[in-house]
């Protein structure tokens, strides 16, 4: 089993699409059952300004109200999974798309972001409807990577009263990997620090 993070520009460039897709199809067909995770910080970055509006980031996590959280969820959940999933499918895989809400197969909870002031106190940053992940339901998944399919997940999870929460797709990845037991983790991105 493995986990694939895919975000950041090289979703983006058409020969990084066409070779991630290639990958993903070419290690379903050993037997090594891929499970992709993906990011969209951009293209939901580009709706949001084509809409008029800006989003505000610190730390580069995105503070997300409720009419962000709409936007993110129909690009990250709709259009950009959705085309994910064809790249994969096109290129002779069979691939199903997801969000964390599917099945519950991501249990979320808010996430409160702790910084530092300068006199060393510490300050908690409501960041709205950004959560992490406190659960992975495992059967989820592994009712297609154990046949022909291969998952590809949005970050999305939604907690015990039905809040959807927008979460780091870094730390998705990371957590899914966690919960598969995968003995691979790729990360295919360009942003630093991960």
């Amino acid at each position: 089993m493995r986990d694939r993070k895919y975000g950041g520009k090289a979703m983006t460039d058409p020969e990084l699409e066409s070779s991630f897709a290639r990958d993903d199809v070419l290690l379903k067909a050993v037997g090594l059952h891929p499970v992709v995770v993906h990011g969209g910080g951009p293209q939901g970055d580009n709706l949001l300004k084509g809409l008029g509006r800006t989003s505000k980031r610190i730390d580069g996590m995105r503070v997300t109200d409720k009419s962000t959280m709409d936007i993110v969820e129909m690009v990250l959940g709709g259009s950009v999974n959705k085309s994910i999933v064809n790249l994969i499918n096109q290129h002779g895989g069979r691939a199903i798309g997801l969000t964390g809400k599917d099945g519950n197969l991501l249990r979320a909870q808010k996430l409160l972001m702790e910084k530092v002031a300068e006199d060393g106190s510490v300050k908690q940053i409501d960041l709205g409807l950004v959560g992490e992940v406190v659960g992975v339901k495992t059967d989820v998944l592994e009712m297609f990577t154990q046949s022909d399919f291969i998952p590809v997940s949005a970050p999305l999870g939604v907690d015990e009263e039905g809040n959807t929460y927008n979460i780091n797709a870094d730390l998705v990845a990371g957590k899914v990997a966690e919960a598969l037991g995968a003995e691979k983790l790729i990360l295919l991105t360009n942003i630093s620090g991960v």
